[in-house]
């Protein structure tokens, strides 16, 4: 668990939700920042190499049996090395620890995006309608993954 209180993660944080900005129209985007992740509800995240910052992620508590993953990224010099599944891993695990019968998420459906789905869909995450809030958007992939089951 990270407690957000480094300069390298709040660095970070603010180049993904800049990024996000970037790619995404404003009414469509929905990454967190800093004050949304210390938010008592959301539990976040790191991966470290040494004092390298390769990951992070996050996972809301939607309500007593659901979760969101929130704040999923990977540093553009990590990418295809696992960082994404190994935190990925983590928050289903810790999700199925908390008795969550569902996994909730929301990604971007633009081309971006595609690597982000793809790994959701490994991860056994299917295609949903929006959930806690998420209105229907063009921009907005929603996907759920039931853990009710094993995988």
């Amino acid at each position: 668990m990270d407690d957000l209180s480094g300069p390298k993660i709040a660095a970070f944080l603010q180049e993904h939700v800049d990024e996000m900005r970037a790619i995404t129209p404003p009414e469509s985007t929905h990454a967190l920042d800093l004050d949304g992740l210390r938010r008592p509800e959301v539990t976040f995240w790191s991966v470290y190499e040494g004092a390298e910052l390769l990951g992070c992620g996050a996972l809301k508590e939607l309500d007593g049996s659901s979760g969101e993953v929130k704040s999923m990224r990977t540093a553009g010099a990590a990418k295809r090395r696992g960082v994404a599944s190994t935190l990925l891993d983590h928050i289903v695990a810790e999700a199925r620890r908390r008795g969550y019968d569902r996994l909730y998420l929301e990604t971007g459906s633009f081309e971006f995006f595609a690597p982000a789905r793809g790994l959701y869909e490994k991860f056994g995450f299917e295609y949903c309608a929006p959930f806690a809030g998420y209105k229907e958007d063009p921009n907005s992939a929603y996907m759920v993954k039931i853990l009710a089951t094993a995988d």
